[in-house]
């Protein structure tokens, strides 16, 4: 029987536990994994919010030794990654937890890549690179977006070139996601704005990716619906557990859908940007996606329909033309009602700044799956619409 291998479809995910108080397991699961002495991975605003010591609390309560390492920035860097994997091996760790947005979570991912080698993060960039398996790795969200906990990727920041690059492989696909709304209630409506975005573009972008199937489908499309009727009302009452809980599980299933389908020209553009001027992942994709959907639009109609009818809009007895005018509008008015309406100069890009973007925008993986084939002058003129 003759069947066509490139129709066919993997999907890789970690264990999940998924719910109110699910980071309490984290002793079981690193018990499990064989662990003496665990190395923490944090940020300082999630240490302050309290959250490291309460589960340094909760794996010393059960006999475990930890080591704490919280030296991670907003977008991690080459020089942060090395310093915490030295210090994992000269305490002697043996299993990796990390609490915290994607920031702490991509960094521990490179902790134990670098752990596992003994040689230089900036030596796995690119796809499947990884010949060595990482030490056991749980890692705990603290925000509802980045879905670092669920997926293969890991970005890492390259100061001397001002460059985020991707790392992209089954083996950094964590062993244990302990996804718990709890720990989002201390982020404040900015950072609940920016990763919620952040969630609805790997959503949007998994569905319409050239990587999608059936298995990513599905999640895709359930997150979406979910971001679209709940994150707006959760920016204005980030108090409230009920929408907490719905953006987090919208954030888990955009997460499976775009780590098995992978993403598009929005994440390609935006790890550029993020990396040449240090902002915010989730806020550089809300400033891109909709001018990369009305880039894409043409060469994906069918998928973005049903992307419009997951925002809730009617597409009956509407054209093309006007599917796409209220699938804008419509991702338009989210942005401007959850406060991200900003355009890229006012963040500092120029014009003269296009060129070098779009030249690191062309080498991302990411921008191998978008549904439209890029060339450089076509990735420079989304940038400029966006200025």
């Amino acid at each position: 029987m003759n069947q066509d291998v490139s129709a066919l479809r993997k999907f890789v995910s970690p264990e999940i536990v998924f719910g109110a108080g699910s980071r309490k397991a984290v002793a079981n699961f690193a018990s499990n994994f064989g662990a003496r002495h665990v190395f923490l991975v944090s940020d300082p605003g999630v240490e302050q919010a309290g959250w490291v010591a309460e589960i340094v609390d909760i794996l010393m309560a059960a006999g475990l030794r930890v080591t704490v390492f919280t030296g991670v920035s907003p977008n991690p860097k080459v020089d942060e990654v090395m310093a915490g994997a030295e210090l994992y091996r000269s305490s002697e760790c043996d299993v990796i937890v990390a609490i915290g947005g994607g920031s702490p979570m991509d960094c521990a991912k490179g902790i134990g890549i670098v752990s596992a080698h003994g040689r230089n993060i900036l030596e796995f960039e690119g796809v499947d690179t990884i010949t060595s398996p990482s030490p056991p790795m749980i890692l705990i969200p603290t925000t509802a977006g980045t879905s670092a906990d669920v997926s293969q990727f890991a970005i890492i920041s390259d100061p001397n070139r001002r460059f985020k690059f991707s790392i992209i492989s089954k083996a950094v696909v964590p062993d244990a996601a302990l996804i718990d709304p709890e720990v989002t209630e201390t982020m404040d409506g900015f950072l609940t704005a920016c990763t919620g975005v952040d969630a609805m573009v790997h959503a949007i972008e998994a569905f319409v990716s050239t990587g999608s199937g059936p298995l990513t489908d599905t999640h895709a499309l359930e997150a979406i619906r979910l971001i679209n009727r709940h994150l707006e009302p959760l920016v204005a009452n980030t108090s409230n557990p009920y929408l907490r809980e719905q953006v987090m599980l919208a954030s888990m299933q955009a997460g499976l859908a775009f780590s098995n389908a992978i993403l598009g020209a929005v994440h390609a553009m935006s790890h550029s940007l993020g990396g040449y001027l240090d902002l915010p992942h989730g806020l550089c994709n809300a400033l891109l996606l909709e001018h990369v959907v009305a880039f894409n639009f043409p060469f994906a109609e069918d998928r973005f329909r049903k992307v419009a009818e997951a925002m809730d809009i009617d597409t009956r007895g509407m054209n093309k033309t006007e599917i796409k005018k209220r699938l804008m509008n419509r991702i338009i008015e989210l942005k401007r009602t959850v406060g991200l309406e900003s355009r890229l100069a006012e963040l500092g890009v120029s014009v003269s700044d296009i060129p070098y973007l779009s030249g690191f925008a062309l080498q991302d993986p990411c921008i191998l799956t978008n549904p439209r084939k890029s060339s450089l002058r076509d990735v420079q003129v989304v940038y400029e619409e966006a200025l």
